[in-house]
């Protein structure tokens, strides 16, 4: 089995996200998926304690979407301030971070929904939290496969060509071996230990 190289895979990268808004909206929404999922286990771990995991400030029960909106009040005034200013490989880094920060502050915001609509803590609540985990879950995969379906297309097929590798040239070489010709084969001496081809008198 052969091991994609770090250069062959930023080299697929760059190839399918040479588009900026494109590798944007990915970036986000690959964020958003990963902070959801990450937020909802260590929430469901936390709450499996008999001492519940929360983080408190002056005694008042800091909620997780509270960090989201601040990350999202945070990439709203950095894209304010960055919007065409810099140098081209400058605004293409700050809009990279900030789609990462973005999906991560939408996920944290979102997970409480419940919270902010219903302004009262219901996070532990059946009543709509499966309908809202799916659909929240769904929107961001279908997001990642819209905006980077080329990418992980082309990482699937390269991925598929490297385990190919191994059985094929296992192939070839057994296909050379049989092409080959027989080496020859040395006359053995005589009997009585004289040269071949001469009799001893």
């Amino acid at each position: 089995m052969t091991i994609m190289r770090p250069s062959r895979l930023a080299a697929l990268y760059l190839r399918h996200f040479r588009e900026h808004r494109r590798e944007r909206m990915f970036l986000a929404s690959a964020s958003f998926f990963l902070t959801f999922g990450i937020t909802r286990l260590l929430t469901h771990w936390g709450h499996s304690r008999e001492s519940p995991f929360r983080i408190l400030l002056a005694g008042t029960h800091v909620h997780h979407l509270v960090w989201g909106i601040l990350l999202l009040l945070a990439v709203g005034y950095t894209w304010l301030i960055q919007v065409d200013s810099g140098p081209n490989g400058h605004r293409l880094r700050i809009g990279r971070l900030t789609a990462l920060l973005y999906g991560a502050g939408a996920a944290l915001t979102l997970d409480e929904f419940a919270l902010w609509l219903n302004l009262e803590d219901v996070y532990w609540e059946r009543e709509g939290r499966a309908s809202i985990d799916a659909v929240m879950l769904f929107g961001a995969l279908v997001s990642v496969g819209l905006w980077g379906g080329p990418f992980f297309r082309a990482l699937t097929r390269h991925a598929a060509r490297l385990f190919r590798i191994g059985p094929a040239a296992a192939r070839a070489k057994a296909k050379l071996d049989r092409a080959a010709p027989p080496l020859p084969v040395p006359p053995e001496p005589s009997a009585a230990g004289g040269a071949p081809g001469h009799e001893r008198t």
